[in-house]
C-alpha cells in the first residue's frame, strides 16, 4: 500500500462511507465484490471507487473484485482504526453528554478517558459512567493521561483560550462542534468540524430549489 501526501480531501472524507458500507456487507455474509457491484450499491461510478482506492495502492484484482472483509480492514488501517487515540471531552452539556453517551469511540479508533466541565452542576453527573471533572483539573489530567484529541463543545467564546491550553498540554487533534474556525489562530492544529446547522441548511436549500 503506497502513501501520498497529495490525496484529495473528497477523497479521504469518501474513505468512512466506504468503510461504513463494507461494514455492512461484511455482517449480510457478502465475500466478494466488485466496482460495478460496488457501485450500483452505493451511487457512485466503477471508475470513481477504482481512483479513489489507487491513491492508496489498489485492493482488488481485475475480473476478480475485492474481498469485502480484507479490503473493510484495509481501509480502517488507512483511517487509523486500530489506534485506539486517546479522547477528552470539553464541554459536558446536553451536546457534549450526547456524544459522549452515544458515540461509538472504540469501534472508530478512539477511546474518550475524560470530560471537563466548568459548571458544578453539570459535573454532578455521571456520563457514561464517568464522573465529569472541573476544567481546573484538566492541565494535571492530560499531564498524566496524555490525550491525542478534545472534542470541543464549548461557546465560541470560550474555544480560543481552551485550545491554546490544550495545545500546550500536547494535543493536537481537535472534534470541533463550535462555530469557532480554530485553524484562524492554530493552522498547524489537525481540526474536523462538524456543523450540524449546516447540513440543515444544505437539505433547506434541496428541499426549495430541487423540487
Amino acid at each position: 500500500m503506497s502513501k501520498s501526501e497529495n490525496i484529495s480531501l473528497s477523497v479521504i472524507k469518501r474513505l468512512p462511507r466506504y468503510y461504513r458500507f463494507l461494514g455492512s456487507l461484511k455482517k449480510q455474509g457478502i465475500v466478494r465484490i466488485s466496482s460495478r457491484e460496488l457501485s450500483e450499491r452505493m451511487g457512485l461510478t466503477a471508475s470513481q471507487i477504482r481512483q479513489d482506492f489507487n491513491c492508496f495502492g489498489g485492493f482488488g484484482q481485475q475480473g476478480y473484485g475485492y474481498i469485502v472483509e480484507q479490503l473493510h480492514e484495509e481501509i480502517g488501517k488507512i483511517l487509523g482504526v486500530g489506534r485506539r487515540m486517546k479522547a477528552v471531552l470539553i464541554g459536558a452539556g446536553n451536546l457534549g453528554r450526547a456524544i459522549a453517551t452515544h458515540m461509538e469511540f472504540e469501534r472508530n479508533g478512539f477511546k474518550l478517558i475524560g470530560l471537563f466541565d466548568r459548571d458544578e452542576k453539570v459535573r454532578k453527573n455521571t456520563v457514561g459512567g464517568m464522573k465529569v471533572m472541573s476544567m481546573d483539573e484538566l492541565d494535571g489530567f492530560c499531564r498524566e493521561n496524555k490525550p491525542d484529541i478534545a472534542i470541543i463543545c464549548l461557546p465560541d467564546s470560550s474555544v480560543a483560550a481552551v485550545t491554546e491550553r490544550l495545545i500546550s498540554l500536547g494535543v493536537n487533534g481537535f472534534w470541533n462542534y463550535s462555530h469557532y474556525d480554530i485553524h484562524l489562530n492554530f493552522p498547524e492544529a489537525k481540526v474536523e468540524s462538524v456543523h450540524l446547522s449546516d447540513s440543515l441548511l444544505v437539505l433547506g436549500y434541496n428541499m426549495k430549489n430541487c423540487e
